[in-house]
């Protein structure tokens, strides 16, 4: 019978659970079907229903029931109650007693493997004209709980439950934090342009934009776009973007097109001067260099990998050092766990492309950052996924969820945003520097990155 449950598997979420909570439980499954969470020396243990075969499926049709934890005098971070996957119903009580402490009734840790390996996604054929798994495809978004961490609601249950059985221990407590990234698709919007491309583009501002001013500055921002990018470039935003997230105690993180492999990448090179002196202005502030990868480029790792390197190159010779290198794949592609496995292979040392196009929420069921896992090969990797949990143009584009920018685009955000903060997790919020051409973008960005929450 297929089963999630390896020793490999096992030993992965122990380490989730050790960043999740502070302690090292063990982990052991039993011939009565049910998987031991216990502490070494000390008999009391937790005992969970296992349910192996489920959280294997590599497809959406699983059924969801809903558990009401205040009827059994437990809380949920969030209110309503708590979706359960993978179980068409639940029993009476999910929650009871044992000799040696407490029993579950549901597979959480098989619920947490399913999520974060997104074995869900193995093989699928449904996906979209990008080649995208989309979310109205997913599990999440077909039982309404796409906008829920709800491995995380899970994981804050069995935190109640852990605390119960062993009173004295103390847990980790999560602080609520905002990551904020920045694809650089078009770092400017004339810049790197051909003379052709100048005259589309002069054309699109007068009579998409109605911009004339703009058009008319257009051959003179080509013409002078040559050592750094053009102070009046409408796509030229960093500095502006950079005084924003010092201004609330953020670092951005901005990743780099360095590759071409479809006419929907980038119009610049990496090496060109410009590009170099963003880079260096980037770094002399204290914020991140990364990289995005090429559009064709998602299931193809060596090209991931020379694209790495070739970033890795330019950042050595400006003399840029970092402590890790991350980034995210262009238009989100992604294919399980090809992409995954490329990241690790390429050395680095996270990756943020784990959200949906087509809507926000939380793909991988969480707001944490945690180790990646090859559901196929069944192996930790040497990679963190950050989980990326809010893309602009998914909130405000008509091609997606059309919102605009006002007062309900804004309400989406932060319903979003105070489902992370909940839990103490962490609100990844992708931003392109080419978005800001208008000051509704301006200011709905400024509102979303506001401490305060209504």
């Amino acid at each position: 019978m297929n089963t999630w449950v390896s020793s490999a598997a096992l030993a992965w979420l122990q380490v989730i659970l050790e960043e999740r909570f502070g302690h090292a439980f063990s982990l052991h499954t039993r011939p009565d079907n049910t998987l031991i969470m216990s502490l070494p020396g000390d008999l009391r243990c937790i005992s969970l229903a296992l349910d192996s075969s489920t959280f294997s499926r590599t497809d959406s049709n699983l059924p969801c029931a809903q558990w009401s934890a205040a009827a059994e005098g437990w809380h949920t971070a969030l209110l309503g109650n708590l979706p359960a996957p993978g179980k068409a119903a639940l029993d009476k009580v999910l929650i009871t007693s044992t000799a040696n402490g407490l029993h579950i009734d549901y597979d959480i840790l098989g619920l947490a493997y399913w999520m974060l390996t997104r074995q869900e996604e193995v093989g699928r054929t449904d996906l979209d004209e990008h080649g995208r798994f989309p979310a109205v495809a997913s599990h999440a978004y077909r039982h309404n709980y796409l906008e829920r961490p709800v491995v995380d609601e899970w994981l804050h249950v069995l935190g109640q439950v852990v605390a119960k059985t062993w009173p004295t221990l103390i847990l980790r407590q999560h602080t609520f934090s905002i990551k904020v990234s920045h694809d650089v698709d078009g770092p400017s919007r004339y810049g790197f342009r051909s003379w052709r491309g100048i005259v589309r583009g002069m054309g699109g501002d007068v009579f998409r934009r109605g911009d004339l001013v703009g058009a008319l500055r257009a051959p003179w921002i080509r013409w002078r776009t040559k050592t750094e990018l053009h102070p009046l470039d409408p796509s030229n935003t960093f500095e502006w973007i950079m005084d924003l997230s010092e201004r609330h105690g953020l670092v951005s993180a901005f990743y780099f097109i360095c590759g071409r492999t479809s006419s929907l990448d980038a119009d610049y090179q990496p090496e060109h001067p410009a590009i170099r002196t963003l880079m260096r202005r980037i770094h002399q502030r204290g914020h991140e260099i990364g990289l995005h990868p090429s559009y064709g480029s998602y299931q193809k790792p060596d090209v991931i990998r020379t694209e790495a390197l070739r970033l890795r190159r330019i950042a050595e010779e400006e003399g840029l050092v970092q402590s890790e290198w991350g980034g995210r794949m262009h238009y989100l592609r992604w294919e399980q766990p090809t992409t995954l496995r490329a990241w690790a292979d390429a050395g680095m040392s996270y990756d943020s492309t784990l959200g949906y196009a087509d809507r926000p929420g939380f793909r991988c069921g969480t707001c944490f950052e945690y180790p990646a896992f090859d559901p196929i090969e069944n192996k930790e990797l040497p990679l963190r996924v950050r989980p990326l949990v809010a893309m602009e143009c998914t909130v405000m584009s008509p091609l997606y969820m059309g919102l605009g920018t006002g007062d309900i685009a804004l309400n989406k955000f932060q319903q979003i945003k105070n489902a992370c903060c909940a839990l103490g997790g962490c609100f990844t919020l992708l931003w392109h520097n080419s978005q800001f051409e208008m000051q509704s973008k301006q200011a709905l960005y400024e509102e979303i990155l506001l401490s305060s929450f209504r």
